[in-house]
């Protein structure tokens, strides 16, 4: 697997959640290095910009002039910023953002022309499949923070991410059957957030939804005015920021592994979980903060 090699060359130990295959609870990130607590940032070059505060890595997609186009390089350039010390304990929660009024466009539609040919199709697609999993996956929360158009794998990765809060001027589309190109791989995604007949009708039509309509349908957390967008994204990431690491990793994990269960079986599962949660240092230590009636201090 692609990721798995991605993962080795930033010379780290390949962890259990990038072995076990694409149900199994993973991890992910990318940033240069510094100390903890202090502004990250990567290089101009790469189609994404990175910086890591408090806990909280903000990942750009940062090409406007292209409206943010998922090509292949943005692909890879997000994947690593996803794959990076994922296991950090400094690293608490991802915000994925954009420059310009285009959140993403999708895929960019001159990489699938006859001329690169079906191996480099091939490339191009599973690593945006990769992306996706790895966010849901990733051990802590992703945030989607949109404002303005995120269409077919744009729409794809907002409805990958945790949670997404959008301002009220954004809108999503899945418009690939209007090019010959059937959104297939977003409707994954799509399906898993929104209710199967909204799904279809933007995948077999194309039409826009409003940000008031993709809420009310699931696809996104929250819609509030653009002037509060950032304020509202950061507010939520620092609550989260503010809370134990591995509790909220091993629920994460939890959500999304009993999601495709019947429920005697998702019981069964999220019951050990929660036994397994007692057990944890940070759970122990939660327990005794409210008994005491403190603030917990948590491990990570």
């Amino acid at each position: 697997m692609a990721a798995v090699a991605g993962f080795r060359a930033f010379g780290s130990k390949v962890p259990d959640w990038l072995r076990r295959g694409p149900r199994a609870p993973r991890a992910a990130g990318f940033c240069s290095r510094g100390p903890p607590g202090a502004g990250l940032s990567e290089p101009a070059q790469r189609p994404t910009r990175v910086q890591q505060r408090d806990g909280i890595r903000n990942i750009v997609l940062s090409n406007p002039k292209r409206r943010n186009a998922l090509s292949l390089a943005m692909l890879k350039s997000l994947r690593s910023d996803i794959l990076h010390e994922a296991e950090s304990k400094d690293l608490k929660v991802i915000i994925i953002s954009a420059e310009g009024p285009v959140f993403s466009s999708g895929h960019d539609l001159k990489e699938l022309t006859g001329e690169q040919g079906p191996e480099y199709h091939a490339e191009v697609f599973q690593t945006c499949s990769e992306v996706m999993m790895l966010i849901q996956n990733h051990p802590v929360p992703v945030i989607a923070m949109v404002n303005g158009l995120a269409t077919a794998a744009g729409c794809q990765l907002v409805a990958s991410c945790d949670i997404a809060v959008a301002s009220d001027k954004s809108s999503f589309a899945t418009p690939g059957v209007n090019v010959g190109l059937f959104c297939s791989t977003p409707g994954v995604a799509l399906a898993r957030a929104m209710p199967r007949k909204v799904a279809l009708e933007m995948l077999f039509t194309g039409d826009p939804i409003s940000a008031q309509e993709a809420l009310l349908h699931g696809l996104l957390s929250k819609v509030v005015p653009e002037e509060q967008l950032e304020e509202e994204t950061m507010r939520i990431a620092r609550k989260i920021a503010s809370l134990s690491r591995p509790v909220v990793s091993l629920g994460k994990a939890a959500f999304y592994k009993q999601l495709c269960q019947d429920l005697r079986t998702a019981y069964h599962l999220t019951s050990q979980t929660m036994v397994d949660n007692v057990a944890l240092q940070d759970g122990q230590e939660g327990i005794k903060a409210f008994i005491q009636k403190r603030k917990p201090v948590w491990s990570q």
